[in-house]
């Protein structure tokens, strides 16, 4: 897993919960890194699972809830970051129905080793994308908090029903309807 998303993930902890939770998750964690992460570096999944896991259990908050306001943050830091990739777009159907033939390709440029989940689009009109999730990382939480914050970023709502084809979430259908 690419650095970036470790990096990203210990800065949010820290806006949200004081850096003296971001020590005692890294300390409870026991990283081979260290916790010492750069955006740039390729680290094991199990690092990210740990870290995750252990803020859950100081927090209460369910690792589905902290994935999903971690992907509401992290679309930030793309738009922030890559707004020519993001403002190719004019729509977020269009722009979520392209990530596995534009910014996934886009991202391997930038991260070549990085490994991406891929997204399936079985069904796609103006106002409506069917598509289907699948990653050994079971992030699909971290996913859904993309999308929403695609339809904020062009100023726009969806009602989005996940459905796990498989029962640890490595396979989910999104059904996105735009409001």
């Amino acid at each position: 897993m690419k650095g970036i998303v470790f990096t990203e993930f210990l800065e949010l902890v820290e806006e949200k919960f004081g850096l003296a939770m971001v020590d005692k998750i890294i300390q409870q964690s026991s990283l081979a890194s260290g916790g010492i992460y750069t955006a740039i570096g390729t680290y094991d999944f199990s690092e990210m699972l740990s870290l995750l896991t252990h803020l859950s259990n100081n927090t209460g908050i369910s690792i589905d809830d902290l994935l999903l306001a971690y992907g509401e943050h992290f679309f930030g830091i793309l738009a922030n970051s890559y707004p020519g990739l993001i403002n190719t777009y004019e729509d977020p159907i269009e722009l979520l129905s392209s990530i596995e033939n534009h910014i996934h390709i886009e991202v391997q440029k930038i991260y070549p080793k990085a490994e991406l989940p891929t997204f399936e689009v079985l069904e796609k009109t103006s106002s409506k994308l069917v598509m289907v999730y699948k990653s050994s990382r079971a992030m699909y939480s971290f996913g859904l908090g993309l999308m929403n914050k695609t339809f904020e970023h062009y100023d726009s709502s969806a009602t989005i029903l996940m459905e796990k084809i498989k029962k640890d979430g490595t396979e989910v259908k999104f059904s996105i309807t735009k409001n």
